[in-house]
């Protein structure tokens, strides 16, 4: 069997979980996820338990939190002037937005508490500061040439 090595292309299926068994996401009734080892395509601790198993290899992996999406940051979450929000955006607990960055680009932020006067919105990723569980197969690997 081909084991997966840094700068080889993967394909696996995969059900990703939190700790409580809550899934959040999974390749199940679509392709396989495929990316290139070494890329950081995928999250670090995904990406360094895939490297090393074998094509058809199925395991389940508890990936900490700073190997994931790192932890909440509380700096990522900020009050802002609801009057700054652009007229004609429903704004409601849960919204996502998207907020231009010092350098132009765009980061998605989530709406977390409102009230008359205020929006409290939060920058981080919505699986920061949690450990998450992998069931992962590996399904083919394609040599780096």
């Amino acid at each position: 069997m081909t084991e997966a090595k840094m700068g080889d292309v993967v394909r696996i299926n995969y059900t990703g979980r939190l700790t409580n068994g809550t899934q959040f996401d999974s390749s199940t009734g679509k392709e396989p996820l495929e990316f290139t080892l070494g890329l950081g395509q995928v999250i670090k601790g995904l990406e360094a338990h895939v490297a090393g198993m074998a094509e058809g290899d199925k395991s389940t992996v508890t990936i900490p939190c700073d190997q994931a999406y790192g932890p909440h940051r509380p700096e990522a979450v900020q009050k802002l002037d609801r009057a700054k929000v652009p007229s004609g955006i429903d704004v409601r607990v849960g919204t996502q937005l998207q907020a231009r960055t010092a350098d132009g680009g765009l980061m998605p932020i989530t709406v977390v508490e409102l009230d008359e006067t205020s929006v409290k919105v939060d920058a981080n990723h919505p699986l920061a500061g949690q450990d998450l569980v992998f069931d992962v197969e590996l399904v083919e690997v394609v040599k780096a040439a």
